[in-house]
């Protein structure tokens, strides 16, 4: 791995790359609510064209309201998705 490089990845016996279960499923619920695409749909697509979206929706939500920071939408990075532990 690069020197400064982070990896989102988690690696397992015989170098098998495994992307993390909570980003991935903040992934698709973040396309799945912006477009109204089903599970399936979200599924097919790869790793890099997910992230892209996700990038894409977030920079179409800083550009509509740039000065409304309390009504802006948020992007992907802007929302906690830890659960409340009662």
């Amino acid at each position: 791995m690069r020197a400064g490089f982070r990896s989102t990845h988690k690696f397992y016996a015989r170098g098998i790359a495994l992307y993390p279960e909570d980003e991935l499923y903040r992934e698709m619920a973040f396309v799945s609510y912006y477009f109204h695409w089903g599970r399936d749909e979200v599924m097919a697509l790869s790793h890099n064209s997910r992230r892209r979206w996700c990038e894409e929706i977030s920079s179409i939500n800083a550009s509509l309201n740039p000065s409304d920071s309390k009504k802006k939408e948020k992007s992907l990075r802007d929302i906690d998705f830890n659960p409340v532990v009662r």
